[in-house]
């Protein structure tokens, strides 16, 4: 079967919510809620035809609009591959000509149904925040990574990765028995480095997996999120595969724990990660002044250690 290329806006307002239309009857899966968007036509490029259906269907000129992640589904009448961009800005006044309804929704929150089968692991992706904190009590101290992570839970961080493989066992324990508990009552999802029991023991919402161990994988632990390190396309494409909802890739720039050793850049980070399924936050050397320009290459947005805590 033909694949069919189509361009998908995810438009976002500055409080999360963005922008689904309601299919119309004289449609394929009428009543069905989708994001705006079309086919790509012969001599476009993705982005430009979501620039045009942006301007056909809803009258809006499209000013900010950053690569996110790329999705194929079979339909009944097609299979296609859904190019979803993120939409930050525009111009114009929404006027819709092609779908019975619009409604701003929220991914944890949605009020219309039923959605497009397709579309169930893009509003998984868009629960996942800017902002992946990853934990260094093995340099810092317990003592003072704790309180780093209570101001940072209190600023509104919501995903942490505690990796702590540099403890001793016992100490490691104590700082995740202690950490997680923080984490989830600021409503903060928290995953494990590397420690699958631990992760079940300490009741984590989550495994995060080092390189080495995602490629000796065959498939998805059984934890609620999964994500995986990785450091080219070969273990990004493998993550994808084995179904993580998540990869962090990097390094970006140089970092304090490899001086001397330069990063990928930008251009590399979005060739690597250009036309992947599932989200990828940016690591090495990252801070939250860094998520635009991260969320411009095509990621979803920064992991960081030192810069999480700042």
């Amino acid at each position: 079967m033909k694949i069919t290329q189509v361009a998908a806006a995810v438009i976002l307002r500055p409080d999360g919510s963005f922008l689904l239309g309601q299919r119309a009857a004289d449609t394929f899966y009428p009543g069905y809620w989708e994001f705006p968007g079309g086919k790509v036509e012969p001599g476009e490029t993705p982005r430009d035809a979501l620039v045009r259906e942006l301007h056909e269907e809803l009258e809006i000129e499209v000013i900010e609009a950053s690569p996110w992640i790329v999705r194929e589904h079979v339909y009944e009448h097609a299979h296609v591959r859904l190019h979803f961009f993120r939409v930050t800005q525009w111009r114009g006044e929404l006027r819709d000509h092609v779908h019975a309804a619009l409604a701003w929704q929220g991914a944890d929150a949605l009020s219309v149904s039923p959605m497009l089968p397709a579309n169930a692991p893009v509003l998984a992706a868009l629960q996942l925040p800017p902002v992946y904190g990853i934990s260094h009590a093995w340099q810092i101290g317990m003592t003072a990574q704790l309180a780093a992570l209570d101001r940072a839970l209190a600023g509104g961080l919501k995903l942490v990765q505690l990796r702590e493989g540099a403890l001793p066992e016992g100490q490691r324990e104590s700082f995740v028995s202690a950490a997680v508990p923080r984490c989830q009552q600021h409503g903060a999802q928290v995953l494990i480095n590397g420690d699958a029991q631990l992760a079940r023991a300490c009741g984590a919402d989550g495994l995060h997996l080092p390189a080495q161990q995602l490629l000796a994988l065959e498939r998805r632990p059984p934890f609620p999120l999964v994500a995986a390190s990785c450091h080219d396309r070969h273990e990004l494409e493998h993550a994808a595969r084995i179904g993580c909802d998540f990869a962090v890739l990097g390094p970006v720039n140089q970092t304090a724990s490899h001086p001397g050793q330069p990063g990928m850049g930008w251009p590399a980070f979005g060739e690597q990660v250009g036309g992947l399924p599932l989200p990828v936050y940016a690591i090495g050397g990252l801070g939250q002044t860094d998520i635009a320009s991260a969320c411009a290459a095509g990621a979803h947005g920064i992991a960081a250690i030192r810069g999480a805590w700042a």
